[in-house]
């Protein structure tokens, strides 16, 4: 590989970033709901910041295919560190962190991971031979994963501290205010940069940037998926898991938790530690299992997978079979991102890359809303009503199967660029 040391600053930068969004994105929401009281105000708000990402989407993709990636990646540490450190500082100056802002910086990272993962993929695809893409995109699922597991093990920690005992050792940890938190956040974000700065490579193909406005670049990536509505369908309908394992993780399996199994919150952290490691597995392995089958045979058996696992859910009440379903979920969900991403990239060249990613991760974004919605409803909190949720998840992936599986041999014997 031409630019291994520059792929692995660039996967330690990723891990470095990504812990600290991490953080930021679980403490922030314990912070609402434990310290503040404000779980509604917070639902709220995330859920109108999670509307504006549809607009800000696609003017992220344009951005990835306009400007070099590395300059990119050292805007987003830079203005992030300032936007943390800036708010942090409130805290140290006052009392505390008016409310607004700590939610500004649940926005403003939501935000960022709109255009850091867009870009992450564009720059590992530029900086990485043909030959190397699963195993690029392998490598960045196990970093994203592992770095959830541990930033999410450490908001805890930080705002709630510890008090125990190991071994006969007494182990006390203070509770972090959320100024310190913050403080640390925008200092990782410093380490990353510079080691973004550090990255030196040769571009693998050679690109050429454009100067057009982003709504034509926009139409560009529209243009370019209507002359090739088999790749529009591809990567829509290979998204459909994604969507609904987010809405999972985030929605239905609390209710699922507390209305269906009527268990204690301990259930839904051991849930999330499952599918974490179902993950992580799928990025070690998921290339290797499948590597004597081709990439859209092992998208159809592992959307078959998420399928029987939301099917499972809606036909069961038991916490190990909820454990084994996430666990299965991480796998399905993980590999058919590392397999997706990787199709996508064969075939689709690196200078309209994130103008494509842009159409799709807006359909994602509009149709995640739209479910968030229908899920938000009533009738879905009430009891074991959940159960048809995930009900609607199986058939919404079965929709999404059936057209791939009609269109298999097509996808199979697709143009490679």
């Amino acid at each position: 590989m031409k630019n291994k040391k520059a792929l692995y600053l660039l996967l330690s930068a990723n891990a470095i970033s990504h812990f600290a969004q991490g953080i930021s994105m679980l403490a922030i929401p314990w912070y609402f709901a434990k310290h503040l009281g404000a779980a509604s105000t917070f639902a709220t708000m995330y859920s109108i910041a999670t509307f504006i990402t549809l607009f800000w989407g696609l003017y992220a993709g344009t951005l990835i295919d306009r400007f070099p990636r590395k300059n990119i990646f050292l805007g987003i540490c830079a203005l992030s560190s300032v936007v943390l450190i800036s708010v942090s500082s409130m805290g140290y100056l006052g009392d505390e962190i008016p409310m607004f802002w700590v939610a500004f910086v649940f926005c403003f990272t939501l935000f960022n991971y709109n255009i850091h993962y867009p870009t992450l993929y564009a720059f590992g695809q530029e900086i990485t031979e043909k030959e190397n893409y699963s195993k690029t995109n392998s490598l960045l699922e196990v970093i994203g994963q592992s770095t959830n597991v541990l930033s999410g093990a450490m908001a805890v920690l930080l705002i709630e501290g510890i008090n125990t005992s190991l071994f006969g050792m007494e182990i006390h940890i203070e509770a972090w205010p959320i100024e310190r938190i913050f403080l640390m956040d925008g200092i990782t974000y410093i380490v990353a940069a510079v080691l973004i700065k550090m990255i030196k490579y040769v571009p693998t193909t050679e690109l050429k940037r454009s100067t057009d406005p982003i709504l034509v670049r926009f139409k560009e990536g529209l243009a370019y998926l209507k002359e090739r509505p088999l790749l529009f369908h591809f990567g829509n309908a290979s998204y459909t898991v994604f969507i609904f394992v987010l809405i999972a993780t985030h929605l239905l399996w609390p209710i699922y938790v507390d209305s269906h199994l009527e268990a204690e919150g301990n259930v839904y952290a051991i849930t999330k530690v499952h599918y974490a490691i179902g993950a992580m597995l799928a990025g070690f392995t998921i290339s290797w299992i499948f590597r004597f089958t081709h990439r859209i045979n092992s998208i159809l058996i592992l959307m078959l997978i998420a399928f029987i696992a939301f099917t499972t859910l809606s036909l069961t009440q038991n916490e190990l079979i909820l454990y084994g379903t996430a666990f299965f979920l991480g796998i399905s969900n993980a590999g058919i991102r590392i397999q997706r991403i990787t199709y996508l990239f064969n075939h689709i060249p690196n200078n309209i890359i994130g103008r494509t990613n842009s159409v799709f991760q807006s359909i994602n974004i509009f149709l995640r809303s739209v479910f968030l919605g229908i899920f938000s409803m009533a009738f879905f909190n009430e009891g074991s009503n959940i159960v048809w949720a995930m009900v609607i998840a199986a058939a919404a992936i079965m929709v999404s199967f059936v057209p791939l599986l009609y269109h298999y041999k097509k996808l199979k014997d697709f143009r490679k660029v």
